[in-house]
């Protein structure tokens, strides 16, 4: 399956899972912990990208909320306008964000929650040099990504109608790709699912 076949799987299923996947008045998710411990560490307000917000819920609209200026990126329509009517305080783009073009040093943190595995692995070091360029000096990543590698697809994803594609390198793989990237990482814990789980990484850019 080529590159573009991938994406637009994503891109297909989200728009069609979208309320599968998450409620207008889905709890935290367990995401709650993370982002509060981001809010503490971000000056106020902050500048804060979204990779892959998909409806802005929960983590646009906690940082929001909180007084930060929140770009959110994802792939699917469906969740982009989503996105923009709970969280209208924040903007949101629909776009591949593997494909993003933005201004260097133009963000305090860069959120990135069980989004990366949705991208061709070839594509996601690249991406994650380009984070560590997005973020202003001291500025943090938060990103969920795989524990053990692995690609391939649900065909019946969440019980909906439409199938998901993810790809996801090893723990140690991403944590060589942080590095590289210039980025310090400072924490690294397993968070299960199932009867496996993802690495959350807490990296940051170098002060100077």
């Amino acid at each position: 399956m080529g590159g573009y076949d991938e994406r637009d799987l994503v891109r297909r299923g989200y728009d069609a899972l979208s309320y599968h996947y998450r409620a207008d008045d889905a709890d935290d998710g367990g995401y709650a912990p993370w982002l509060a411990d981001l809010h503490q560490r971000l000056p106020a307000p902050a500048a804060v990208l979204d990779l892959g917000c998909g409806c802005g819920v929960p983590a646009a609209r906690f940082l929001a909320d909180a007084g930060h200026q929140v770009t959110g990126v994802d792939i699917s329509d469906v969740q982009v306008a989503r996105a923009r009517r709970l969280v209208p305080t924040a903007t949101f783009l629909r776009a591949d964000a593997t494909r993003l073009d933005l201004p260097p040093a133009s963000f305090d943190a860069v959120v990135c929650l069980y989004a990366l595995i949705h991208m061709p692995l070839a594509d996601q070091p690249k991406l994650i040099e380009r984070i560590a360029t997005w973020l202003r000096p001291g500025g943090w990543l938060l990103t969920t990504v795989g524990r053990d590698a692995w690609t391939g697809t649900d065909d019946n994803w969440l019980g909906g109608p439409a199938t998901m594609w993810w790809s996801h390198a090893d723990a140690a793989t991403y944590r060589s790709w942080l590095h590289r990237a210039g980025l310090t990482v400072t924490v690294e814990d397993f968070v299960p699912e199932g009867t496996s789980g993802h690495t959350l990484f807490w990296a940051r850019r170098p002060e100077r």
